[in-house]
C-alpha cells in the first residue's frame, strides 16, 4: 500500500522495488522527516514558512530520482550520506538527457532544498556552488517563455475548436459512423454503444473553461487542482479565492475575469451537474480518471490545444505557467505592476517586479519609431 504524508507520496514505486525491506523502513523515515520540514519550515525556517504543496510534491520526485540514480551509478548500493559531489555529477548527467531547462532547473532546486534540510536537521554546513547552473538559463530573474497577445488569442480560439465534432444531424451516415469510432477511441467504449451523450459530451465547455478562466488569472496548477465551484461569482465576473485554498495561505484573493470568460464557465457548471462524478464534490474540474488536475496533466492539454492552434513549440520551453506568465507580463504593461500583483495573487511586489517589462513585439515597434 503506498504511504503518502500530506498527500505526497513517501516512497515512489520505482524506490519500492529496489529498496529491501529494511532499506525502505530507513529511507521512509527520513523522506517522511523531509517533506514534513518543507511544507512547515522549509522556505523560511526563521519565519516557520514551508513551500507551497505543489513545489514539496514536484521536489520530492525530483530527489527520489536523484537518491536512486546515486544509489545505482555512484555508490555500491543505498545511502543517505549525500554529498555536493554526488549532486555535481548528477548535474553533468543531465546535462545530456533529453530533458527540458525547466526540469534540470527544477532538479537543482530540490539538491539544493535537500542541502537546505540537511543544514537544518543535521547541523550541517554545506554552501553548494553548482558546477552547472541550470538556473542562469533558465532566466529567473525574467519570466520564462510565455505566450504572446497573439498567441494568447489563437489559444483562446483553439479551446473553442478543440476537441469538438459536429453537430449530430449535419453530417451524412457515413461521416456520423467514422465520428462515432473516433469518439470510441476518445471516450474507451465499444462504438455501437455510443450515443447522443457521447455527442455532446464530445464537445464539453470543461476545457475551455479551464483555459479561458486560467488565461484571466493566471492559475497556477495547483489552484487548478483546488479551484471549486463556491470559487466563482457569475453575477460579478469574479473568482472569490478564500485563504485556505490559495497555492500560498496568505490572503483571501478576489480576481476578475472578462464577460465572455464569465460566460463560458456558467455553460461549464451548468454541464457539470449532469456528470455522476460531481454529486459528491465541489472541485470545479476533474480530470477524466476523477482526479483534481495537476501540472502534468494541465501541461498535456496545453500542448494538444497549441496544437490545434498551430503555436509554434520550436526552441521554446511552453508549459502551463507560460499561460501566468503572459498575465503577468501584460497586465504589467497595461495597468502597472499593482495591477498585475493584484490578479496574479502575490503576496509581495518583488515577485511582481520581474513582469515590469516591455514584450518582444512592443520593443520591437519601439525601434521602428525610432529609427
Amino acid at each position: 500500500m503506498t504511504e503518502h504524508v500530506e498527500n505526497i507520496v513517501v516512497i515512489p514505486e520505482k524506490s519500492r522495488n529496489y529498496l529491501n525491506n529494511r532499506q525502505s523502513l530507513d529511507y521512509r523515515s527520513h523522506r517522511k522527516q523531509l517533506i514534513k520540514w518543507a511544507i512547515t519550515l522549509g522556505k523560511d525556517t526563521e519565519k516557520a514558512e514551508g513551500y507551497a504543496h505543489e513545489t514539496v510534491r514536484a521536489r520530492s520526485y525530483r530527489l527520489d530520482r536523484f537518491y536512486r540514480w546515486i544509489w545505482q551509478n555512484q555508490t555500491d548500493g543505498y545511502t543517505l550520506e549525500i554529498t555536493t559531489e554526488h549532486a555535481d555529477e548528477y548535474l553533468k548527467y543531465l546535462a545530456y538527457q533529453e530533458h527540458s531547462k525547466t526540469f534540470k532547473a527544477s532538479c537543482q532546486k530540490a539538491i539544493k532544498m535537500l542541502f537546505k534540510w540537511q543544514n537544518f536537521h543535521q547541523g550541517k554546513d554545506i554552501d553548494w556552488d553548482p558546477v552547472i547552473n541550470f538556473n542562469q538559463y533558465q532566466g529567473t530573474s525574467q519570466p520564462r517563455d510565455f505566450l504572446t497577445r497573439d498567441e494568447r488569442r489563437k489559444l483562446r480560439e483553439a479551446s473553442l475548436e478543440h476537441g469538438s465534432v459536429p453537430h449530430y444531424n449535419s453530417v451524412t451516415p457515413e461521416e456520423r459512423d467514422k465520428w462515432k469510432a473516433h469518439l470510441a477511441q476518445r471516450f474507451g467504449k465499444p462504438k455501437e454503444e455510443i450515443g447522443m451523450d457521447d455527442w455532446k459530451r464530445a464537445n464539453s465547455w470543461k476545457e475551455p473553461s479551464i483555459i479561458w478562466t486560467s488565461m484571466d488569472a493566471g492559475l497556477r496548477p495547483v489552484e487548478v487542482g483546488r479551484a471549486r465551484t463556491s470559487w466563482v461569482d457569475l453575477e460579478n465576473g469574479l473568482l472569490r479565492i478564500p485563504r485556505e485554498d490559495s497555492s500560498k495561505n496568505t490572503e483571501n484573493w478576489t480576481v476578475s475575469l472578462l464577460e465572455r470568460t464569465t460566460n463560458i464557465l456558467k455553460k461549464w457548471i451548468e454541464e457539470r451537474e449532469q456528470y455522476p462524478k460531481y454529486e459528491d464534490t465541489d472541485k470545479l474540474w476533474l480530470t477524466r480518471n476523477d482526479n483534481p488536475y495537476g501540472t502534468q496533466s494541465l501541461n498535456y492539454l496545453l500542448e494538444r490545444v497549441c496544437k490545434t492552434a498551430d503555436l509554434p513549440k520550436e526552441d521554446r520551453d511552453l508549459t502551463w505557467y507560460s499561460i501566468r506568465h503572459s498575465v503577468g507580463t501584460y497586465m504589467a504593461r497595461e495597468e502597472g505592476l499593482a495591477a498585475a500583483q493584484a490578479q496574479l495573487r502575490h503576496k509581495s511586489e518583488q515577485t511582481t517586479m520581474k513582469y515590469d517589462q516591455a514584450p518582444l513585439e512592443d520593443r520591437k515597434e519601439a525601434l521602428e519609431r525610432m529609427g
